[in-house]
């Protein structure tokens, strides 16, 4: 009885995995890959007057990664079901709080990518859009301190915000 039930659990643990309702699935795609199996991700250069080096390759790789792990499409250098292009057009940073002597306590680094998408298979779906995302830090600390951290946080934002808007259909 014991191994009837062990076994039932693990088809049904087999059965939830595997489970998808037209095209949506439980990692947040909703790709139809019976007509849309590869995608084309281009390098986003950087077009912002002011620039840390290691933010293009944090981005792209994200970028990139993030469809190779939540979608079945294949990544291709061109002629993709799906086409996603753009360039980081903003890197900025602000005070955002002041102190009662009139000093900054907090500043707000922000960044900014501009996104062309195509979906060769349902030209409804293209767009151009901004996205932006922001991360604060104590202006007690520096910024070559924060950066890398702040960077990278942004980075996964505005990655999953892209992929919602191409393939989550949110």
């Amino acid at each position: 009885m014991k191994r009837l039930k062990l076994i039932l659990l693990a088809c049904l643990l087999v059965l939830l995995a595997s489970c998808s309702f037209k095209g949506y699935k439980f990692n947040g795609a909703s790709v139809d890959y019976s007509k849309t199996k590869t995608i084309q991700i281009a390098d986003f250069p950087i077009r912002s007057s002011y620039v840390w080096g290691p933010m293009g390759p944090l981005f792209n790789n994200r970028l990139k990664d993030q469809f190779a792990d939540h979608t079945k499409l294949i990544q291709v250098k061109r002629n993709g079901d799906m086409k996603i292009e753009g360039e980081i057009t903003q890197y900025t940073q602000r005070n955002k709080a002041v102190t009662s002597e009139g000093t900054s306590a907090q500043t707000e680094l922000s960044m900014t990518v501009n996104v062309r998408f195509t979906n060769t298979k349902n030209h409804a779906e293209d767009f151009e859009k901004q996205f932006t995302a922001t991360a604060s830090y104590e202006t007690t600390r520096s910024l070559n301190s924060v950066q890398e951290e702040l960077v990278m946080q942004m980075t996964k934002d505005l990655v999953d915000q892209i992929f919602n808007a191409t393939v989550a259909n949110w």
